[in-house]
C-alpha cells in the first residue's frame, strides 16, 4: 500500500524556519519531521511514498537523493498554491486504482497504522481519519469582580475530537476531487459524511502537529520522552 504525505504548504506560521524550507523539513531534534513520519510507517511495513511537494519542493528531493532511506520515494511537485485535495487529484496516476493511506507533513503520532486499516476495512468506508484530542492550551478560569470564583488547569480530555490526519483512503476519494482548489477537509470530507462513507479511528495517545515555534518546542520535548 502507498503512503502519500502532503508536504507542499507555505508554512506561513512557522515563518522563522519556513523561509529557506518547506515546514516539513524542518528539524525536530535533529532530523527533519517529515523523516519521523515516513520513519513511524516504515516500521509497520509500509516504505512506498509519494511526496506531494509546492513550497520549496526541490530541499526535500535533494535531501532524498543525498540521504539514504530504506524506502521507495516518489517526490511529486503537485504545484505552489494547489490545496490539499487538489495536491491529492494530481497523485492519482500514481495510485493505481488502490487502496491508501495519506497524512499530512507536519504531524507526528504513536498511532498503530495496522489497526487503523483493520478498522477501514471492517467498517468499509472511502475514508478513514484519525481522530484526535488536541493537546490542552489554556486553562479556565471564571471572574466575579476582581475574584476568581472558578479557577480549572485545561486538560486535553476537555476539548473534543479533531482531525488528527493518517487516514486511509479507498480510490473512490478521486470522484469527489475536482481541480486544485479543492480542499480535501472541506467539500469531499463534507460530502462523504453526509453519505455515512467517512469514519474515525479513534487515538488516545500521542499525537502532536507542528505549526508553530512554541509547537516545535513541545513536540522535541515530548519526543524525548515518548517511544514512537
Amino acid at each position: 500500500m502507498k503512503v502519500v504525505i502532503l508536504a507542499g504548504g507555505l508554512g506561513t506560521r512557522l515563518s522563522e524556519y519556513t523561509k529557506t524550507i518547506p515546514k516539513p523539513m524542518v528539524k525536530v531534534n535533529g532530523l527533519p519531521i517529515l523523516v519521523y513520519i515516513m520513519n513511524h510507517y516504515i516500521k509497520f511495513g509500509f516504505n512506498d511514498f509519494i511526496i506531494a511537494a509546492g513550497y520549496k519542493g526541490i530541499v526535500i528531493k535533494k535531501y532524498f537523493e543525498m540521504n539514504n532511506i530504506r524506502a521507495k520515494i516518489k517526490v511529486i511537485n503537485t504545484g505552489l498554491k494547489t490545496m490539499t485535495g487538489g495536491r491529492l487529484k494530481r497523485l492519482k496516476k500514481y495510485l493505481n486504482k488502490e487502496r491508501f493511506l495519506l497524512t499530512y507533513g507536519d504531524g507526528i503520532s504513536n498511532i498503530k497504522i495496522n489497526k487503523l486499516i483493520s478498522f477501514h476495512k471492517k467498517n468499509k468506508f472511502i475514508c478513514t481519519l484519525t481522530a484526535v484530542r488536541p493537546p490542552a492550551r489554556f486553562g479556565a478560569i471564571k471572574l466575579k469582580g476582581k475574584k476568581v470564583f472558578y479557577f480549572k488547569e485545561k486538560s486535553s480530555l476537555d476539548e473534543g475530537w479533531i482531525n488528527g490526519g493518517f487516514f486511509v483512503f479507498e480510490p473512490e476519494i478521486f470522484k469527489f476531487l475536482k481541480n486544485d482548489k479543492t480542499l480535501l477537509e472541506k467539500d469531499p470530507m463534507e460530502k462523504l459524511s453526509r453519505k455515512r462513507k467517512l469514519g474515525a479511528f479513534k487515538h488516545y495517545d500521542f499525537w502532536q502537529c507542528m505549526d508553530t515555534a512554541r509547537d516545535k518546542e513541545i513536540l522535541e520535548k515530548s519526543l524525548k520522552k515518548i517511544k514512537l
